[in-house]
């Protein structure tokens, strides 16, 4: 269990507390470039249930959020496949806040200024617990990953690709 220290809402709680979803709240100490392995070491979480919240574009530069384990990289070319589009890839940082409200690093998929698709590693739905970010750096949320799809309306998809141990792992490949 996370420390207990008032942690002040952000978009995506005030979606989570009004749609009457269950969650924990779990701040840890931000690192720059730290990733999911910071911030799962620092909660003493597996990273595999640490869910990073990615913001990519599609050949129309149309938004869409891929949320991807955090051991793991979304494969482009397959994810675009898996969604009929052409190619897909990361929207810069100043685009993806754009899109989401969100600073790199403390993106959510829950309470993006716009509506976008959202795409899960279907794996991801098979876990009981997972974390993923709260709408703030160094601050996760933990819940039932059942709330992906019914909340967010998240497509399963099959994108991943194992990341190398002990390399920072920015999502994609």
């Amino acid at each position: 269990m996370s420390k207990s220290k008032h942690v002040s809402e952000t978009p995506a709680t005030q979606m989570l507390r009004r749609a009457g979803v269950a969650f924990g709240e779990h701040p840890y100490e931000y690192v720059e470039h730290g990733g999911t392995s910071e911030s799962a070491r620092q909660l003493g979480v597996d990273e595999h249930r640490v869910v990073k919240t990615l913001v990519m574009e599609d050949e129309h530069a149309k938004p869409l959020i891929v949320l991807m384990h955090g051991d793991c990289k979304v494969s482009t070319k397959n994810l675009a496949r898996q969604i009929g589009a052409k190619r897909v890839e990361p929207c810069k940082p100043e685009v993806a806040y754009r899109h989401t409200g969100y600073l790199v690093g403390g993106t959510s998929p829950f309470g993006t200024k716009k509506a976008m698709p959202v795409y899960v590693e279907s794996t991801i739905l098979e876990l009981d617990q997972i974390w993923l970010n709260g709408g703030r750096r160094g601050y996760l949320v933990s819940l039932a990953p059942a709330v992906l799809t019914s909340l967010l309306g998240a497509k399963p998809v099959q994108c991943a690709s194992v990341a190398t141990p002990g390399v920072a792992t920015p999502g994609v490949d």
